[in-house]
């Protein structure tokens, strides 16, 4: 279980899931230091949630910044939510910049911060939560580099777990990888463009994803994963029935 006492950080806070995941752990008595870079959208969620919602505007990637966040609020978890909307087009369509733009914020992003919980280092019985894809399970051949990236961050989960472990350091990691959804802006138009790809319209694609999951109960299961007292397995698979352990 995390410190009660000590505040969560959650990049990517200002939208999807990582809105939601903010939203979930105030509601829940943990107060959040959101980091994004849009600022009216940070400064809107504060309005909604009141003081106990802390924004910080800059970019996740920003190393400096990592470590200014961690060392002032001393969070008892770390949500790694940040990522970039990837291009939408098969492989042939894409540029190396289109390709890679997932590695250069979602990869990197988690690289920064899981590095900066292992070398400040954050407190014992911490919780990192680094966001992965189901895309990392099924692949994503309309998003480019996408889902590899995305397999990279599970895999830098892992490691962090690993040698928190060896470290000694009572820092728990693990990695969530939500199914696609239209619940969310990137999601919404990862189901548009894959319906257009299988000929299909909207509705008859959404329909494949049924029960979808929902930027709601991906904040639940956030809460659900720092209010529990056992160490987490490395990685879940999240849908909307709930988690599933891929250990």
């Amino acid at each position: 279980m995390t410190d009660p006492t000590r505040p969560a950080v959650v990049t990517g806070a200002s939208r999807g899931f990582g809105r939601a995941i903010a939203t979930a752990l105030v509601a829940a008595g943990t107060p959040v230091v959101g980091v994004a870079r849009d600022e009216q959208r940070l400064r809107t969620l504060h309005d909604e949630l009141g003081d106990s919602f802390v924004p910080v505007v800059g970019d996740a990637v920003d190393e400096d910044l990592a470590r200014e966040v961690v060392r002032e609020h001393r969070p008892g978890l770390l949500v790694l939510n940040a990522g970039a909307a990837p291009a939408m087009a098969p492989v042939h369509e894409q540029t190396w910049e289109s390709f890679g733009r997932a590695w250069e914020v979602d990869v990197r992003q988690a690289f920064t911060w899981l590095r900066t919980a292992l070398t400040t280092p954050l407190a014992p019985g911490s919780l990192v939560v680094a966001m992965s894809s189901g895309a990392a399970l099924a692949g994503s051949p309309l998003s480019g580099g996408y889902a590899g990236a995305k397999a990279t961050v599970r895999f830098l989960a892992r490691y962090a777990a690993e040698e928190s472990t060896r470290a000694g350091l009572g820092i728990r990691v693990t990695a969530l990888l939500p199914q696609l959804t239209p619940a969310t802006d990137l999601g919404a138009a990862a189901v548009d463009a894959y319906a257009a790809h299988a000929g299909v319209d909207r509705p008859t694609f959404a329909a494949r994803l049924a029960p979808a999951l929902t930027a709601e109960q991906v904040g639940k299961a956030v809460v659900g994963l720092a209010a529990d007292a056992d160490t987490p397995a490395t990685a879940y698979r999240l849908g909307a029935a709930g988690l599933a352990s891929l250990d």
